[in-house]
């Protein structure tokens, strides 16, 4: 191995590390932010796959750490294809209330983002501005906590950032409840957050907070806003749907949607929220997808495993009225030759 220095020219490129870092520097003028880095780099057999997270303490408006991410993007040479975007076109950042004289962020934090990187790395997903998330249990395992999920938009205070490696947009992690969550779902992501707002200033995580839902005002800004913007979510995962039919002799046919009981509560709640707004409503299963659509007249078409039902605001209010998120075979009186079987 050779003693002799490096020229500056040979040094590894910084330049995606350098933009995010200059960034910092003008919003934390004159902070030196507490940095965390990776020991074992992923690409050499390490298991966090971010090459580290730096922290920041901001007093206002209320006493909160502030996290950000280096790794999501491309922090040196270019590598990918795209010369538009840096590596997967983010970082994240989160936003956790503190003590104002809390001299050290919490660990769990950065076990916390590190986790979320394993997911896109493993994945190839990418999260994008209004995203939301689950996160299958409180996110600080070691604290009681009601946050049990999360939301994704831009981070109030960092723009999209342009560098030599293309550019990145800062996604803020904001940590919601479940039912704050299923809001999101039903609505739309930015419009919750909008309504949270006056109440999480910034987008700050609270562990220690309850569901703002509690609040009045809050569930009533959430209901105007379903009532009159109806839902973003057009569609709904199961893991059980079948389509059979049945000839039957001098009748029509019969058709027969087998669909997981459990599910039944999502599906009743979305359809007024998509239908009426003329917006179609997509179940997807692992052999069959079942489409709803608006229509003057009730309809049923099945073409490549994708059966669609065109539903009349009647047959929309029957089927709502009685179908049940219990186990059971349901029909409609004003569809004829379609039954529901819900296990």
């Amino acid at each position: 191995m050779s003693d002799t220095p490096l020229e500056q020219d040979e040094l590894p490129s910084t330049v995606g590390w350098d933009g995010i870092s200059q960034r910092l520097e003008a919003l934390y003028p004159g902070q030196e932010p507490q940095h965390f880095g990776t020991i074992i780099s992923y690409s050499l057999g390490g298991n966090d796959p971010l090459d580290g997270i730096s922290v920041y303490k901001n007093l206002e408006p209320l006493p909160h750490w502030h996290f950000i991410t280096y790794g999501f993007s491309e922090l040196y040479a270019k590598e990918n294809d795209n010369a538009q975007t840096s590596g997967f076109g983010f970082e994240l950042t989160f936003r956790l209330a503190c003590a104002a004289d809390e001299a050290h962020p919490p660990t769990w934090a950065m076990n916390f983002l590190q986790n979320l990187a394993r997911y896109v790395f493993g994945s190839g997903n990418v999260f994008r501005d209004g995203d939301w998330m689950p996160a299958n249990g409180p996110i600080a395992r070691d604290q009681p906590t009601q946050i049990c999920s999360m939301a994704f938009i831009s981070d109030p205070q960092l723009p999209e950032l342009d560098t030599a490696n293309g550019s990145l947009t800062f996604l803020q992690v904001v940590g919601l409840t479940d039912d704050e969550e299923q809001a999101a779902k039903r609505w739309r992501t930015h419009k919750l957050l909008d309504v949270l707002l006056p109440y999480m200033p910034l987008w700050i995580t609270d562990l220690e907070r309850e569901s703002l839902l509690d609040r009045g005002q809050v569930r009533q800004q959430i209901a105007e806003g379903l009532s009159r913007d109806g839902s973003a979510s057009g569609y709904l995962y199961t893991d059980l749907l079948q389509v059979t039919q049945q000839e039957r002799l001098l009748r029509s046919t019969q058709t027969r949607i087998t669909l997981a009981a459990r599910q039944a509560d999502e599906l009743l709640a979305l359809l007024p929220l998509r239908l009426p707004f003329g917006k179609p409503f997509l179940v997807a299963g692992a052999d069959w997808q079942l489409r709803f659509v608006a229509g003057e007249q009730d309809q049923l078409q099945i073409e490549d495993q994708l059966l669609t039902l065109t539903l009349t605001p009647a047959s929309l209010d029957e089927l709502l009225r009685t179908l049940k998120p219990q186990a059971g075979e349901y029909r409609l009186a004003g569809f004829k030759g379609l039954e529901w079987q819900l296990q």
